[in-house]
């Protein structure tokens, strides 16, 4: 297991050259190494396809990557051939691209008169970032990367104004990678200054003469653990930047996220914060006046050591912060950063009893508190003393998110749901006027569709929310083809969200379905915690549980159930296919995470341990080995259909997953590969997914739509349409769907 392999485990290297022909393709070479951990034998005969992401493997036969790329060419090959030759796939895909082709449209940043903003239009690769003066003014585009790459491949990751709108720092990165790059334009002449710092850099923060900027990069940018906060001095090479504060280089806190910062509006304070785990942070208020006049950098501290989350926004000498510090649910209070002990803070909004405070924004005069009920948003307006204003209006029930600015009541509403086209409004926080600013014209009825909240009760006895739907007046005759989408990890919500490319579903009969499993930030921090370490398991319980229920309420039947997830639940649907493969009748995971037990070894993986675990650690193994996908993989069963999908560029999560757990069940199932497939799909000009060009993204849509369809009997003239149908009188439950 790497360098700690070397040190703690007895490694018996055995070499057996094992061809395993069952997919009908040169399948992979089983190379089975050996490891013993904590006193457990584990085989790993996939090792090999991790290629020179192993060093120990790399170090052995330097034509190893020139293996796994030779193995996954030939998977590539066989996916493509599948899934190319389903009946309907172009038509499918023509469809796709006219809802994919729609434009899209961000909420802009406001400074001063000027209106910052992205949008996509047609057939373009990427999005372009264009600029308005005044907000309904005559678009200006400001950059547009699809005219600096032929192949669409270029992307921008972010983009930071200046306070008066003059100058636009962005980044910029290629196929994936996430390796930005910063530069500066200036807007009025339309020309990239000569600044150019690479380094995956992240969000810059102005002064407020524009003189310079605080921003954060990795001093090695093939090294995820070497973040620093510097400052650069417009006009200067970056070399010259001066290092305000860096990664810790030992102790647990040198693997985190590490440091990020940000700048109060007036340039007065520095918000300094530190990643100590996924959910929690150290925070300290540097004063910037007195290291511009003296290079003292000295930081005032918040919070230290707290297992709390917590952040802000700086006017005057009050911090404005929003803490998880005694209040599970969050809440807003003010901190004079001149006197910033605990006992002198103010509370300003308490904890909800019942409602996830997800964000804050400040306005003038005002605080606008976004909480999440159920996974639903609503908006509550206060004064900066914390007495209410009242709640924001909201065009329905759905996701909202807001935009604003400390010197402007002008904000921006971001608004979403199932049935509800993204939509961006331009809303006074005083007086909570709104005008529909952006929405993209979408070719299909929303009306057409509707949406249940229900909840079901999961293996403990928790009862879990979840969103349901469906178009209009579907009978629930337990024969409904249904596609069900989770991820519980991180304190991440799952809320609803319009997606044009789920209507061609709905339209066959289709049922979509997303559950609110612990592990995510629906329900709080302490929903969150019940997900993560030991208690991992309670998501894949509940994610199972899902499908029982929508099975036993009648939507569908196994085999008219998939499930689909990606990155964290790329691990959810890869637990639940080895937990129980009789369940489903098909299979996504992408991007995913599945060998648990080596999975802290490679790339940035180290960050995701204080949600996980580590196998170095004799408990978490135990917890691991127990649900880890790869390791649970049993030879001589009937496993369903699976697409695995991975990014060759993925700085997130190692494609090593979706190969090895590829390999392992093509020898392991028992299903007849013609019709239960193993398929892979490595992207080799993509990453985790962002930047991804359009046409790279309507052929992905297509591929994980036409599979499930495919695998759910929803293809005329396939076997599964003919089995689908003849069993259309079936009861709504199976023996094998649980209670």
């Amino acid at each position: 297991m790497g360098t700690i392999c070397a040190r703690r485990t007895l490694r018996l290297v055995v070499y057996t050259m094992v061809m395993v022909a069952a997919t009908g393709f040169s399948s992979a070479e089983e190379e089975a190494a050996r490891d013993k951990l904590h006193g457990t034998v584990l085989s790993d005969p996939y090792r090999w396809l991790e290629g020179s992401a192993a060093p120990e493997l790399s170090a052995e036969d330097p034509t190893l990557d020139r293996r796994v790329a030779e193995w996954t060419r030939e998977q590539n090959a066989r996916t493509r051939e599948v899934l190319d030759e389903l009946s309907g796939r172009r038509a499918l895909e023509d469809r796709l691209r006219d809802l994919m082709e729609v434009g899209s449209v961000s909420a802009p940043t406001m400074r001063r008169n000027r209106y910052f903003y992205w949008q996509r239009e047609g057939d373009q690769p990427q999005w372009v970032v264009y600029m308005r003066e005044g907000h309904d003014g005559e678009p200006k585009v400001l950059i547009d990367p699809n005219e600096l790459d032929d192949e669409g491949l270029t992307s921008i990751g972010w983009t930071s104004p200046n306070p008066d709108g003059t100058l636009l720092a962005f980044g910029v990165f290629r196929a994936g990678d996430e390796k930005t790059v910063l530069h500066v334009l200036d807007v009025d002449r339309g020309r990239w200054l000569a600044d150019e710092i690479p380094g995956k850099v992240q969000q810059a923060s102005w002064l407020p003469d524009s003189s310079g900027f605080i921003y954060r990069r990795l001093a090695d940018v093939d090294n995820p653990y070497s973040g620093q906060v510097k400052f650069h001095l417009l006009g200067d090479h970056h070399r010259q930047d001066p290092v305000l504060f860096e990664q810790y280089t030992e102790g647990p806190l040198a693997t985190t996220w590490g440091p990020y910062a940000s700048t109060s509006r007036d340039g007065r304070w520095l918000l300094l914060m530190y990643w100590t785990g996924t959910d929690s942070n150290d925070l300290w208020a540097v004063d910037l006046n007195r290291w511009l006049r003296t290079g003292e950098f000295h930081k005032t501290e918040i919070l230290i050591g707290e297992d709390a989350r917590s952040f802000g926004e700086v006017i005057g000498d009050t911090l404005y912060l929003h803490t998880t510090i005694d209040a599970p649910n969050g809440r807003v209070v003010a901190v004079d950063l001149t006197d910033p002990a605990r006992q002198s803070w103010r509370e300003l909004v308490p904890e909800s009893p019942t409602g996830v405070l997800e964000n804050v924004s400040i306005g003038r005069g005002v605080i606008a508190a976004s909480f999440l009920d159920n996974a639903v948003s609503r908006i509550e307006v206060y004064d900066l003393d914390g007495e209410s204003l009242g709640p924001l209006d909201l065009p329905g029930i759905g996701s909202a998110e807001l935009d604003t600015e400390a010197d402007r009541t002008e904000a921006f509403l971001t608004f979403t749901s199932y049935n509800e086209p993204t939509s961006i409004y331009r809303v006074d926080l005083k007086s909570g006027e709104r005008a529909l600013w952006a929405r993209p014209e979408i070719p299909v009825d929303p009306d057409a569709v509707e949406v249940r909240q229900v909840k079901y009760r999961s293996k403990d006895g928790t009862m879990v929310p979840m969103f349901v739907v469906h178009k209009k007046g579907l009978k629930l005759d337990g024969n409904n083809p249904t596609l069900l989408y989770g991820y519980g990890g991180f304190n991440i919500a799952m809320t609803p969200s319009f997606t044009a490319t789920l209507f061609p579903w709905f339209e066959a009969g289709g049922v979509y379905a997303v559950a609110n499993l612990r592990g995510g930030g629906e329900l709080g921090d302490e929903w969150h915690r019940a997900g993560m370490l030991d208690r991992k398991q309670n998501v894949f319980d509940d994610f199972i549980a899902a499908a029982e229920y929508l099975v036993r309420e009648g939507y569908t039947r196994p085999e008219r159930l998939g499930i689909t997830g990606g990155s964290n639940g790329g691990l959810l649907t890869g637990a639940a296919l080895t937990q129980r493969p009789d369940l489903f009748a098909a299979v996504i995971s992408s991007v995913p995470l599945l060998d648990m037990l080596r999975y802290h070894h490679f790339l940035m993986a180290k960050f995701w341990v204080p949600e996980y675990g580590s196998a170095d650690d004799p408990e978490h193994f135990k917890v691991l080995k127990a649900y880890s996908p790869y390791h649970n993989v049993e030879a001589d069963t009937p496993y369903p259909a699976v697409l695995l999908t991975a990014g060759e560029n993925d700085a997130r999560v190692h494609p090593l997953h979706a190969r090895k757990m590829a390999a392992r069940l093509q020898a392991s199932t028992t299903s007849d590969p013609e019709v239960d497939p193993i398929l892979l799909w490595v992207e080799q000009s993509a990453g985790h997914g962002a930047g991804k060009p359009l046409a790279d993204r309507i052929r992905e849509t297509a591929d994980q739509r036409i599979f499930m369809m495919w695998q759910l009997g929803m293809l005329a003239g396939s076997e599964r349409a003919e089995a689908a149908s003849s069993t259309a009188s079936a009861p709504a439950a199976s023996s094998s769907s649980g209670p």
